[in-house]
């Protein structure tokens, strides 16, 4: 009698066994198929989105890798950098004494921005505003925005007062250290909030933050990285709290008064001096979070966080990220790291939504909103 039954629980295990062998092989199969036609289907468009989105991962680079050389997938990332961003600092005027209480002159338009492509005669049409029904005051000269567009949501803060955002580095880089939470760098710091910053060694998504894939400036000294070496996407502050982008060696970051400072090594740089880098070269990029700073003319600080890698915000683009920041007037503007790390916090609420599943990640910097 045992025997019948232990026969008939093997036959039934069996059968449940092989029914999920199938269908895992036939999920295997219709991703692969997917996948295919992404890569080797008759649209570049989104044979280029496919490869862009997964090389700026940090653990699902094999997939563009299963499908093209090493030689094709630098030609579809090339963006054909500009050696020679440099910002002009004499484009910001920051006003005097902050008579109105933190409060810009001029505002950019105040509710949710909406990606919107060019019109019938192939200019660009101006983006369209919702004013929020009930504006709360969160903070003196600080605006939270709700930023939405065809693939993506996020929220843009910005601080008028540009004095008041601070660089939140580590005492100390390399092996043998570990990075910091943006919850921990704000707590520790006194600050109200922030967002996350500088790129980072990840191999596999397992980086511990603590060795910066570029240069780190602090207090006007190299704290990571060489005087000489050239640097892609370099992002800081001199001592008048105007921010400087570009790409620059160590020593000509130092000459430019970076006092704080930090790069990524994916960049792109994306606004300079007042005009969008994306109308002068393919920028492109693929949808995935996103992480970036600007600066108006007037010194304000722009902090922009873009979710991906969600059902109802699959990601922004670096061109998406260039359209934001010109429509909310920034002169200057930089990508920071995004994935995984793309992260704002203010006055203790995650305001983003992380793409990391395991709580926040450890990171080598970041930029803080200090009270």
């Amino acid at each position: 009698m045992k025997s019948k039954r232990a026969k008939k629980i093997l036959k039934y295990s069996g059968r449940i066994a092989l029914f999920v062998l199938t269908l895992l092989v036939a999920l295997v199969i219709g991703l692969y198929s997917i996948m295919f036609v992404l890569a080797k289907g008759p649209s570049p468009t989104a044979r280029d989105l496919f490869v862009r989105s997964v090389m700026e991962t940090s653990a699902a680079k094999f997939l563009a890798r299963m499908y093209f050389s090493e030689e094709e997938i630098n030609e579809i990332l090339d963006m054909g950098d500009d050696d020679n961003i440099k910002t002009d600092p004499g484009m910001i005027t920051i006003p005097g004494g902050d008579k109105n209480n933190g409060e810009a002159e001029t505002r950019p338009p105040f509710g949710t921005f909406e990606t919107v492509g060019p019109d019938e005669t192939g200019e660009q049409t101006p983006p369209e505003t919702t004013p929020p029904e009930t504006t709360e005051p969160v903070d003196e000269g600080v605006e939270v925005i709700d930023i939405k567009g065809a693939t993506y949501d996020g929220k843009l803060i910005i601080i008028s007062d540009p004095a008041r955002v601070k660089v939140g580095l580590l005492d100390n880089y390399g092996e043998g250290y570990k990075g910091k939470s943006l919850r921990t760098f704000i707590s520790e710091n006194g600050a109200l909030g922030g967002i996350n910053a500088g790129g980072f060694d990840d191999p596999s998504g397992s980086g511990s933050g603590s060795i910066p894939d570029g240069i780190v400036i602090k207090g006007g000294q190299i704290a990571w990285g060489s005087a000489s070496k050239k640097y892609r996407c370099v992002i800081g502050f001199d001592k008048n709290h105007i921010l400087h982008v570009g790409n620059m060696t160590g020593q000509q970051a130092l000459d430019a008064g970076i006092v704080d400072g930090l790069s990524f090594a994916l960049g792109p740089v994306l606004i300079v001096n007042g005009v969008p880098e994306n109308t002068k070269r393919k920028l492109g990029g693929g949808l995935n979070p996103r992480t970036a700073i600007g600066q108006r003319a007037d010194g304000a600080v722009l902090m922009l966080v873009i979710n991906g890698r969600q059902a109802n915000s699959l990601g922004a683009t670096y061109d998406d990220m260039c359209n934001i920041f010109a429509s909310y007037g920034a002169v200057n503007a930089a990508n920071l790291d995004g994935g995984s790390s793309s992260l704002m916090i203010y006055k203790d609420e995650t305001l983003t939504t992380s793409a990391y599943l395991f709580g926040e990640r450890r990171l080598p910097d970041v930029f803080l909103i200090m009270p």
